[in-house]
């Protein structure tokens, strides 16, 4: 069985960046006028993605999650009205592309070679001192499976694109997380990659295989997820405050047979935080930053 016992508490190492990380932090109280006061903070925050980061002649990743709907919703409205122009999405997922399919935005599928100038996506969460950002999390719900199956694509269209857009709740905006990480490994071997992940994080972290139906135990049961490309997804449980995220993500990517993770850094992003009061914006550049409100 894949799960941690007790041991010394891990160590990670924080990752030296070559270049300054600046932060710019300003406060949209009103993301659009055509809102009434009461709408939910998540729609709020979608309108202000779209309307202070998608500009016309775009090539936009299009996200999964209840934001990225509202976001790509609000979108194909700008471009029926005329607002923006020639703005050609690619979905992260089947999800994805039937909302953009739904509200008028032409598609591309992705290849590696494209040129993305925007990708925005709900977070699960987001780690304050750095704005790496967690996706992919198990949902609960059954309408979530089909981007859980295609978290592959969704990672690979964030990172590849210039610009990055997460939009999460307040309440996962945080400057020490927990929670689950996950990651996709080669299923041929599925089991010894585990035990390796679990080695790294003995005592801090459960290591689980992702199951189809219901838990399932460390082991995923009888039915785990196979996604597209063939991969085993493992939910890596920290049951403690993880100290760095970006040194998880290192020392993630240093395991052979781990495909990818849920663990999304970027030198240029934003993170759109849904209060209740107000929608807050925090950008992060690897260059200096002139100072907002």
């Amino acid at each position: 069985m894949v799960t941690a016992a007790p041991s010394t508490p891990f160590s990670l190492s924080p990752v030296s960046f070559t270049r300054r990380r600046r932060f710019r932090h300003f406060t949209v109280p009103r993301t659009s006028a055509s809102l009434s006061p009461d709408v939910s903070p998540l729609l709020r925050a979608a309108h202000h993605t779209v309307d202070s980061y998608v500009k016309s002649g775009m090539v936009i990743g299009l996200g999964s999650g209840e934001g990225s709907d509202m976001a790509i919703r609000y979108l194909g409205q700008q471009l029926r009205s005329g607002s923006l122009e020639d703005v050609v999405g690619v979905p992260m997922s089947a999800r994805s592309a039937s909302e953009a399919a739904k509200s008028g935005i032409p598609l591309k599928h992705f290849r590696d070679d494209f040129q993305i100038d925007l990708a925005f996506h709900d977070a699960d969460a987001v780690e304050e001192s750095t704005l790496i950002a967690v996706i992919g999390r198990r949902r609960r719900t059954h309408d979530e499976d089909d981007y859980i199956l295609r978290q592959k694509a969704s990672v690979s269209i964030v990172k590849a694109a210039d610009d990055a857009v997460f939009m999460i709740k307040e309440e996962h905006y945080k400057a020490e997380l927990e929670g689950s990480v996950p990651v996709l490994v080669q299923s041929l071997n599925w089991l010894a990659i585990a035990e390796e992940i679990d080695d790294l994080y003995l005592g801090d972290a459960e290591v689980w295989r992702r199951a189809s139906v219901g838990d399932a135990g460390p082991l995923g049961g009888d039915f785990p997820i196979v996604t597209s490309d063939g991969h085993n997804i493992l939910d890596v449980i920290f049951t403690t405050p993880i100290p760095s995220l970006a040194s998880v993500a290192k020392s993630l990517d240093t395991i052979d047979g781990v495909v990818d993770h849920g663990l999304v850094t970027k030198t240029r992003c934003t993170v759109v935080i849904a209060g209740e009061a107000e929608v807050r914006s925090v950008t992060l550049q690897t260059s200096a930053v002139e100072g907002g409100l």
